[in-house]
């Protein structure tokens, strides 16, 4: 235990929430002399911008060892698991889309035939005529549940934020307004607005522009026992023209109910959408921007943190019924009766990040996969808007792995062609991107980090996450897929939730790799080259405010 408790104070306090956890111990102190070895390497960075995001009292207590004689006990990633539930399923229940058409009648198709439940969280809902189906699809599946002669109960909640969805005379609300007053007891509208866009500071600020203070910016979308988790959102680009990620996960009915509680916790701290259009908070809940904002904070970290103990406190008992329990059959009878579930060959673990509420998992986990990422090892790694935080980027230029990241040129940035200052954030992120091309440069790590830009004719780019591909293997082992872009807002900011899949099933692994090859072939390389082309030069006054800006956006 020598070299953790001589690590930096962080780890020393992770450290002190695993007592009995000698494997995770010595993990906790690799990434410690990893991230020691990191800093002698480039001594004018200070350790504190690699470390202060993660100083969190939030980290769940861990209260069990790892389980190293069942099937989840056999992949180096279980100790996701130490934070949050752990879901093993079949490869065979996990389908990875492609596109936006996809994407929008997988959607469709999927809301004509739940039953019990339909649950979407989103930045917002579009107002177009794709939309509008949208809508429709949903009424029509309420009315149905209606009239029908066998037990129907379908109810849909719907989790949006309160700044975008408020957005223009027309907006997501007037979508959802005949649905609401039309099925009052069987749907719900909630508004999440961040707490910290209150007082003077609300007043004052215009329309559009108080969304950059925060964002509810979680996209999943859940109809009975199959989830959608991806990075887009329920708008006429999404459906067409905008590249996004996505994978759908099959009859998984644990990980259904962990995200309907999920958004429901987020649903009951934020304001609910009445029938005339107004606005009110659930009995007993503090008031987001009118009340006090510790007490509120407080509140919802409890709501939200309840679910993922109680989840992962679950999914612990389910597993040692599954594996350990001396009452079950021997694993050949109850398979031959059909009562024992198939060993699963892929686990999923839901990592949420929720900075206003102290809620760090995602960035927690997030750090340690770079940071442990080892030589040999490949990490493609794509946002739409390339603004990594300072640790992430410490991470990516000092550890050992190769990084391939892909990004938005600035054709296909989706504020590119926008009116007034917004039209000016393409050339932001051209400045942001040409200062890192430079670091790595310097750094001479141009072998080692490459960055490659998204391209497609009448197309915009939105996708995020990354793929690891452990040394001297041609597939990827483990994915992240959900909203996070990995910059400042989506750690400090918005409210995210993304998936951690981790699979040993090849068939999945060949999926996964498809979807980044698909991506990464239409991009090009960059090169001092790029910055030099038509189109690049970033105007000085951009030059100058980008810093002032860079943390929202």
């Amino acid at each position: 235990m020598a070299a953790p408790a001589a690590g930096p104070v962080f780890w020393r306090r992770l450290l002190g929430l695993l007592p009995g956890r000698p494997g995770l111990a010595a993990l906790l102190g690799r990434l410690s002399d990893r991230l020691g070895r990191s800093r002698e390497r480039r001594r004018r960075r200070s350790p504190w911008l690699l470390l202060a995001p993660l100083l969190s009292p939030t980290v769940p207590q861990i209260t069990s060892p790892p389980c190293c004689l069942c099937p989840e006990g056999v992949h180096r990633f279980q100790w996701i698991r130490n934070l949050v539930p752990e879901f093993g399923v079949p490869s065979s229940h996990v389908r990875v889309l492609s596109s936006p058409a996809e994407f929008f009648e997988l959607l469709k198709g999927q809301i004509k035939t739940a039953k019990r439940r339909v649950v979407m969280a989103s930045l917002y809902l579009g107002t177009g005529p794709l939309e509008q189906e949208l809508v429709d699809c949903l009424e029509s599946s309420l009315e149905k549940s209606l009239q029908s002669k066998f037990s129907s109960d379908l109810k849909v909640s719907i989790l949006l934020d309160f700044t975008r969805g408020s957005r223009g005379r027309k907006n997501s609300r007037s979508m959802l307004l005949p649905l609401l007053q039309r099925f009052p007891e069987r749907v719900r509208v909630s508004l999440f607005h961040t707490p910290n866009l209150r007082g003077l500071l609300r007043l004052l600020i215009p329309e559009r522009f108080n969304e950059t203070i925060g964002l509810q910016h979680i996209k999943v979308y859940l109809f009975d026992n199959n989830v959608i988790l991806s990075g887009a959102n329920l708008s006429d680009s999404y459906f067409t023209n905008r590249q996004d990620r996505y994978v759908f996960l099959q009859d998984c009915a644990e990980i259904a109910d962990f995200f309907t509680e999920l958004v429901d916790a987020v649903g009951d701290v934020s304001l609910q959408l009445q029938g005339d259009d107004t606005v009110d908070v659930v009995d007993g809940m503090v008031h987001p921007y009118k009340g006090d904002r510790a007490a509120y904070c407080r509140a919802a970290n409890k709501r939200v943190m309840d679910v993922i103990h109680s989840a992962r406190t679950r999914q612990q008992m389910l597993h040692a019924q599954t594996f350990h329990s001396d009452s079950l059959l021997s694993q050949e009878e109850a398979a031959a009766a059909g009562d024992r579930r198939p060993a699963p060959d892929t686990w999923i673990y839901p990592l949420i990040q929720m900075k206003p509420f102290e809620i760090q998992i995602d960035e927690i986990v997030t750090e340690t996969l770079l940071t442990e990422a080892e030589r040999g090892a490949k990490v493609f790694l794509t946002t739409g808007y390339f603004n990594l935080t300072q640790a992430y980027m410490d991470l990516v230029l000092g550890t050992r792995a190769e990084y391939q990241i892909l990004l938005a040129s600035p054709e296909v940035n989706g504020f590119f062609g926008a009116k007034g200052v917004a039209g000016a954030i393409p050339a932001a992120y051209v400045h942001i991107e040409r200062q890192f091309y430079s670091e790595v440069c310097s750094l001479g790590q141009q072998d080692r980090v490459q960055l490659q830009e998204y391209w497609r004719k009448g197309w915009t780019f939105h996708a995020k996450g990354l793929w690891l591909y452990l040394a001297g293997s041609s597939l990827p082992c483990l994915t992240l897929i959900g909203s996070p872009n990995f910059g400042y807002r989506s750690v400090h900011r918005d409210l995210e939730a993304q998936i951690a899949i981790v699979t040993e099933s090849r068939a999945l692994q060949q999926q996964l790799h498809q979807e980044q090859e698909q991506l990464y072939l239409r991009s090009g390389v960059v090169s001092s080259a790029t910055f030099e082309q038509p189109g690049r030069q970033v105007k000085l006054w951009v030059k100058m405010v980008t810093p002032l800006i860079k943390n929202f956006f």
